[in-house]
């Protein structure tokens, strides 16, 4: 696959892997967080567990490895949990995965203010739009996100940039911030395997 010239090739890589194994899930799915930690350290680190996903340093060197976390809490929403968080040093970078409905750019300033309305009319716009979004940072400062609609839930349609949801992706960027406090998984838990299958 190319990417664009200014997109971490790794992080794309990542990002992808990991909306393809969403791809195969379906539709319907809560927002999943995923650790990025560099591949040739996983493998020098734990070899077993690099054997069980079938990498080693040499074919993986400059890959990341996405290590799925546990489920975010039913009761807040994922950029609720991503303002709470940070990363331990050993992971390289991070992504999330969620669905949202979009609406045309007609919808512009009909969109109430309440949250709740807001979503309500999301639900009931005719021209709504289900999309899944994935998108990754890295400590380094890259980014990049994956679309797919529903309406087009073909590989062909995924779409792919650096800068596709601004707004998630700073919420990303900040969790990776060297002051915070709260540790999630730093790899030790299981990783999802299926999101290295090929």
């Amino acid at each position: 696959m190319d990417y664009e010239l200014d997109v971490d090739p790794a992080l794309a890589r990542a990002v992808h892997e990991i909306e393809a194994h969403h791809a195969g899930i379906g539709w319907d799915q809560p927002a999943r967080l995923y650790a990025l930690v560099d591949t040739r350290a996983l493998v020098a680190q734990e070899p077993e567990l690099a054997a069980q996903l079938g990498l080693d340093a040499p074919r993986e060197q400059g890959s990341l490895t996405p290590i799925e976390q546990e489920e975010l809490p039913p009761a807040q929403s994922l950029e609720a949990v991503l303002e709470q968080i940070g990363w331990p040093e050993g992971v390289a970078g991070c992504a999330a995965v969620v669905e949202r409905l979009v609406l045309p750019p007609a919808a512009d300033g009909q969109v109430p203010e309440d949250p709740a309305a807001a979503e309500e009319f999301a639900r009931e716009h005719p021209d709504a739009q289900e999309v899944r979004i994935v998108a990754g940072v890295t400590r380094h400062g890259a980014t990049y996100c994956a679309l797919r609609l529903r309406a087009h839930d073909e590989d062909a349609s995924v779409m792919g940039g650096a800068d596709l949801v601004p707004n998630l992706l700073a919420l990303l960027r900040a969790t990776m911030a060297d002051d915070e406090t709260a540790e999630p998984d730093d790899g030790g838990g299981a990783p999802n395997e299926g999101a290295r299958d090929e």
